[in-house]
């Protein structure tokens, strides 16, 4: 699956762009008609520890799956909105087999 990270005001890590691309290869498992995806990471300007924000959006066929998460770290912003992706896709993928 191709992955288009976009860091929005900052230069992303190497390590967090493999870990993203690691996590949403994942996602192919649950739903294998997944087109691309784009991963928007940004850093919010406030007084709060969670102040990084990931959202995903992702491409299927016929419709497009957005989840923002807000947490402490990037890679545990990646793995919630990642875990919220999966069952999305795996609802998806049920509601398109009962169509058949």
């Amino acid at each position: 699956m191709k992955v288009n990270v976009h860091a929005v005001n900052f230069t992303v890590d190497g390590k967090l762009v493999d870990f993203i691309q690691e996590r949403m290869n994942k996602l192919e498992k649950y739903y294998d008609k997944v087109v691309d995806s784009d991963v928007y990471l940004k850093v919010e300007k406030t007084s709060d520890k969670e102040n990084k924000i990931v959202e995903m959006k992702v491409n299927v066929p016929g419709d497009d799956f957005m989840v923002k998460k807000q947490c402490k770290t990037f890679e545990e912003a990646v793995e919630n909105a990642s875990e919220s992706l999966e069952r999305l896709l795996v609802k998806r993928k049920e509601k398109l087999r009962a169509y058949i």
